[in-house]
């Protein structure tokens, strides 16, 4: 059998040998391979285990058949060494009776669509496109489909099927009229050169996302649109001739970030557009009676083509007048993706807040948003839903106790579970209570914090019992809150307290406190994060202030290699895909505009690059005394991994104890579950060395 990997054996001195057991199955097998610890039988126990990631299922993008009787939705897995998986499953909406759609195991591949008749449905397959019965029986090809590696965002649908039933239109990539980056030598023109991932590829395949429909009945294939554009998210008008789409029309689309709603006629090819604004649009769609079109929107001139200052709303365009109007300013927060009601009288849509993301409705004429859930008062997230003819909706939904499972939802009720998959994974375990707090920040102002509580702590626990793990999210621009996190679950049954800040520039507080963070990164926001600290030893005195520890990803892992530049009271700090210098970080990430859109202007004009470097972690390394185990994905392209490199090598002058672990395969985030297992055991084991003062 051959040995771990390098990359797997860098803290093979480190990581503790038996943290977590896992079943003697074949992933367990494979899991040997890379040197995660296997040795202990599993058993039964009240605390969460790192082994627990191999058997919890999440459940997402559940759809209503026409007659609202039946869900398709798609379960994703990680029971298997290597990338997550995902089969559709169906659940009867009457009795929660939920099971995997046309066969034992499921159909693989995500995102089911029901044929407006609802007598079969299409999905996304690893081929292409997938047609079946409602059961899943007659599962044939119905289109192949290929795919650019460009990081455009997939703002909505890929595929849809027209009203009548009787087609499909769908996105698929084109091959590149440029010269193939396989010559000798490669010339590069395009200011977006680099691709989504940088494994295996290098280089921006320059594929272009056309247009395509297929009839279903006989498979012909008629591709809509050319050109060196970029097509996507799909939407028909009811009279099955006319197809809405978004496309970016700039000059330079690489350089500027400007999506427009389109329509193309499906007889003549001929293409209108219908919006033309500074700002962007995403997720376009027809209203029932084809006269509106409701989509979410963004005003500013500069747009970050990674992450939004700006909190989209929710807009809806005339079709004949072109007039616009901001549907969802009423509401200062972020608004997801607007979905109409099937009597076109409603728009349903997600709204961020507090650490939560509730399901709100508003009249499309306009008026007051009500709450359809989880109701006032409960904590939950919905992650995707639809909505049924008589106005419930089923949602796969997030809670402090789960991964997102279904629900149904009914105005001014309760939510429902639906289906469980994960019952018996977390029956009697002890699930660790995640609670919020605010406090008063340097300049007064309010910030609010969770904080997850190992079991059994709280009154009467002794005084400096526990150690305190800060865990900074990213984002910036998102938020933290008391859902179900396997990692911060893990870190309570091992006796660690977790502490979430959400920060100024945080999302789900209004727009000007997403705004607080604008030409100041490294500041407001980081002594927010240190002052949440500092209430959270006054308010749970049994957590330790001599064992504190802090980490973080993307821009949280941006703040952790800052914060401890700022203070030495960190025994231990574990950046995940961290940037530590922000001037090599613009210009080698893909994503060239994300400090455009926070700075206001180009890194070059005004005496932003100053800026950047005074607020660049690596200028100040020299003030480090904290040992470091810097973490990153090698495909990672959004962050380059050579802002661990640098740090690694700096922190190494100054004479900081430091360690580089490099992931094979994983891009900005991190997927394959026994990395994530070997990820949260190395963690573990980092803290408990450094808070022995070992």
């Amino acid at each position: 059998m051959p040995g771990p990997s390098k990359h797997l054996r860098l803290m093979a001195g480190i990581a503790a040998a038996a943290l977590f057991a896992l079943p003697q199955s074949g992933a367990a097998q494979e899991l040997q391979k890379t040197g995660i610890s296997t040795v202990l039988p599993r058993t039964a126990t009240a605390k969460i285990e790192i082994a627990d990631l191999f058997h919890l299922k999440s459940a997402s993008d559940p759809q209503l058949s026409p007659d609202g009787r039946t869900v398709l939705f798609t379960v994703q897995y990680g029971d298997r060494v290597g990338m997550p998986y995902t089969r559709i499953w169906s659940a009867d909406v009457a009795t929660g009776k939920a099971a995997p759609w046309g066969g034992a195991e499921g159909v693989a591949g995500g995102s089911p669509r029901w044929a407006p008749d609802g007598r079969r449905v299409a999905w996304r397959g690893g081929d292409g496109i997938m047609i079946a019965d409602a059961a899943g029986g007659g599962a044939r090809l119905l289109a192949p489909v290929d795919d650019s590696n460009h990081p455009l965002p997939r703002a909505s649908k890929d595929f849809v099927w027209s009203p009548d039933g009787s087609r499909i239109a769908f996105v698929s990539a084109v091959p590149s009229t440029e010269p193939p980056m396989e010559a000798d030598p490669i010339i590069i023109t395009r200011y977006w050169y680099r691709p989504a991932r940088g494994w295996p590829e290098r280089f921006n395949d320059n594929k272009r996302l056309h247009l395509f429909v297929v009839d279903v009945a006989g498979g012909n294939v008629t591709q809509l649109t050319d050109g060196d554009r970029y097509e996507h998210s799909l939407s028909w008008a009811p009279d099955n001739r006319t197809l809405l789409f978004l496309q970016n029309p700039e000059k330079d689309q690489d350089f500027t970030y400007n999506f427009d709603i389109f329509t193309v006629d499906i007889g003549t090819k001929a293409i209108r557009r219908l919006s033309e604004t500074r700002g962007v649009e995403y997720a376009a769609s027809f209203s029932p009676d084809g006269k509106t079109i409701a989509f979410s929107g963004l005003m500013r001139p500069v747009t970050s083509s990674e992450t939004n200052m700006e909190d989209p709303h929710v807009w809806t365009l005339d079709v004949a007048t072109g007039a616009r109007r901001d549907l969802g300013a009423q509401i200062d927060n972020v608004q997801g993706r607007p979905q109409w009601s099937q009597d076109g009288r409603h728009l349903y849509f997600t709204v961020q807040s507090r650490g939560s993301v509730g399901l709100y409705r508003l009249p499309a004429s306009g008026g007051a948003a009500e709450r359809i859930g989880p109701e006032a008062g409960t904590r939950g997230s919905v992650m995707g839903f639809s909505v049924a003819r008589n106005g419930s909706v089923v949602a796969a939904m997030a809670t402090p106790a789960n991964l997102p499972q279904l629900y149904v939802l009914r105005p001014g009720g309760k939510a429902t579970q639906l289906a469980d998959l994960n019952a018996d994974v977390l029956r009697n375990k002890a699930i660790a209570e995640t609670r919020a707090f605010t406090f008063k920040s340097y300049d007064d102002r309010e910030i609010e914090a969770f904080l997850t509580i190992p079991p059994g702590a709280g009154a009467g626990t002794p005084a400096r019992a526990h150690p305190m793990i800060v865990n900074i999210h990213g984002g910036p621009h998102g938020q933290q809150g008391p859902n179900f996190v396997h990692k911060a679950q893990a870190y309570a049954a091992h006796g660690y307290a977790v502490l979430m800040v959400n920060y100024r520039g945080s999302t789900g507080y209004g727009q000007a406190f997403a705004n607080a963070i604008a030409r100041d990164q490294n500041g407001g926001e980081a002594m927010d994060v240190l002052r949440g600290v500092d209430a959270a030893l006054v308010q749970f005195p049994w957590i330790d202030p001599e064992r504190l520890g802090v980490e973080g990803a993307s821009y949280g892992g941006q703040l952790t290699n800052w914060v401890i530049t700022q203070t030495p009271r960190f025994k231990a700090a574990i950046p995940w895909a961290s940037i530590s210098n922000l001037v090599s970080h613009n210009y080698m990430s893909v994503y060239h505009d994300y400090l455009e859109q926070e700075y206001f202007g180009k890194p070059h004009t005004g005496g932003i690059m100053d800026m950047l470097w005074n607020r660049s972690a690596i200028r100040f390394v020299h003030q480090v005394r904290t040992p470091v185990l810097l973490s990153h994905g090698d495909a990672d392209l959004l962050v380059n991994v050579a802002e661990i490199e640098q740090y690694f090598t700096a922190l190494y002058d100054v004479g900081v104890e430091a360690v580089m672990l490099r992931y094979p395969r994983e891009g900005h985030g991190m997927r394959e579950t026994q990395h994530l297992a070997d990820f949260t055991q190395r963690s573990i084991a980092w803290y408990d060395r450094h808070f022995a003062g070992k």
